[in-house]
């Protein structure tokens, strides 16, 4: 779900779900299940910044050129001649960022435009993501807890990072929203953070811009998905993160992809 919040005019964040195989991709409604093995799955969210609607048509490219150019990618890696996942996304961060900065280059409107982005890309046993900004991933094991895999591309991501503050710190430190890297906006060049998280039955994973996270803690937020009120479970995942982060803040656009890993079907021999 995404939304512009109580007091934006457009919304700059965009957000994709879409499966992947050689033959192409397949987009994904708001809400749906997947049996697997099947094809790869990817969710993205991208958080545009510009003037006027620079910033949402630069989370709109963003998204739009993952569609593009990952089924290449997908089809020259499984003919071998591609080094992995980590050179697949590095590789997708790159060409994204040269589209918006000539996007820049040739439309004044467009100058200086930029965007975040946080993709993970499933297959069978593990979620390889790639993420650059402060738009997060986050990962809920079944055993409890709740990790932020994302690094927030600012200082004041680097000081929480380093513990040298916390995170009711962080959260109204004034230098929380200025970023350090991002897609377009100026930038040389891009190095994005890309790992990968390996996954097993009743884990959780939540993609979401900051506006998101801006109305709700870390401890919000696991609470939410793991034991909601009876109140709150009339509303599916994303709606009621998104719910509750409106009711307390709703200063920026907030949008959340949550994505459930779920056992696999007990097939009985009759």
């Amino acid at each position: 779900m995404t939304h512009r919040g109580r007091y934006r005019q457009n919304n700059e964040d965009t957000f994709l779900a879409m499966t992947l195989d050689g033959h192409g991709v397949s987009y994904l409604g708001k809400e749906g299940e997947l049996t697997s093995p099947g094809p790869d799955c990817i969710f993205a969210v991208s958080d545009g910044m510009g003037g006027a609607k620079a910033g949402e048509f630069a989370s709109r490219v963003t998204v739009d050129q993952i569609t593009k150019l990952l089924p290449k990618s997908f089809r020259i890696g499984a003919m071998g001649l591609a080094g992995g996942h980590v050179d697949l996304l590095g590789e997708l961060f790159s060409t994204i960022h040269r589209e918006l900065i000539n996007l820049g280059r040739f439309y004044e409107e467009c100058q200086g435009m930029g965007a975040t982005l946080s993709l993970c890309w499933f297959t069978p046993d593990w979620m390889h993501f790639a993420h650059l900004g402060d738009s997060r991933i986050y990962y809920l094991p079944a055993i409890g807890g709740i990790t932020q895999v994302s690094h927030d591309h600012s200082h004041v991501g680097w000081l929480r990072r380093s513990g040298k503050i916390n995170e009711r710190e962080a959260r109204s430190h004034p230098g929380k929203n200025s970023l350090q890297h991002a897609l377009g906006a100026g930038h040389q060049f891009v190095d994005p953070q890309v790992g990968s998280v390996g996954f097993r039955p009743g884990d959780r994973f939540l993609v979401c811009s900051d506006g998101l996270v801006d109305g709700l803690w870390d401890r919000n937020i696991e609470e939410l998905l793991r034991t909601p009120t009876l109140a709150q479970s009339a509303s599916t995942p994303a709606p009621r993160l998104i719910g509750e982060s409106l009711e307390v803040s709703g200063r920026d656009n907030l949008t959340a992809v949550v994505i459930e890993v779920l056992p696999a079907p007990v097939v009985a021999n009759a």
